[in-house]
């Protein structure tokens, strides 16, 4: 339950960035603009490019789990039912709370299906991979990788904002926040999670 409730509130969230309209989180800006190259739904490209950062854990040593593969379909799907489900907002504070929103259910449910220990999803196996191979905090290494994602979103086309700024430096200190609270009994350091 917490790993798939996890999956599909990351990618519900996900869709709440898009929905806020004040700029996505860096692998969404990422995603948007391969969609606008490729004519293929958000969500479609995230499973596609989630596939595809499987590559980059072999030289990690990262071994995938049940966590990652449902990650690779789950959150793209619950990214476009989230658009699907939800209207766009024209008020400027909905706007900005949906935003303020989406950012910490992506940071809760981030800690809720990487501390399930199913094996983290592939964008989060790349971070705890690097974690563990530095031996940087997590909150550094995702924060690396979402300013390195999103220079190649923008430069595809992808949607930049306010609330890419602000995802972008709170998702790694939420990020380690959660994987702590989230943490199962007797599972010690959450943060250095690998597949069952």
């Amino acid at each position: 339950m917490q790993l798939y409730g996890g999956l599909v509130l990351y990618g519900a969230s996900a869709g709440l960035m898009v929905r806020a309209g004040l700029g996505l989180d860096p692998w969404d800006v990422f995603h948007q603009g391969v969609a606008r190259h490729s004519g293929l739904s958000i969500g479609t490209v995230s499973i596609a490019v989630g596939a595809l950062v499987l590559l980059l854990w072999w030289p990690l040593r990262q071994r995938p789990g049940l966590g990652t593969v449902s990650n690779v379909v789950l959150v793209g799907l619950s990214m476009d039912g989230a658009l699907w489900l939800v209207p766009r907002l024209d008020p400027p504070a909905a706007r900005v709370a949906l935003m303020a929103a989406a950012v910490v259910l992506n940071g809760l449910a981030t800690g809720l299906y990487i501390a399930a220990r199913f094996g983290p999803g592939p964008r989060d196996g790349l971070m705890t991979g690097l974690h563990a191979a530095t031996g940087r905090s997590i909150r550094l290494v995702r924060t690396g990788i979402e300013v390195l994602v999103l220079l190649s979103g923008i430069l595809l086309g992808g949607s930049a904002g306010v609330g890419t700024v602000v995802y972008a430096l709170a998702i790694g200190p939420l990020s380690q926040y959660f994987l702590r609270v989230c943490a199962l009994p007797g599972d010690g350091d959450p943060s250095r999670v690998v597949a069952r």
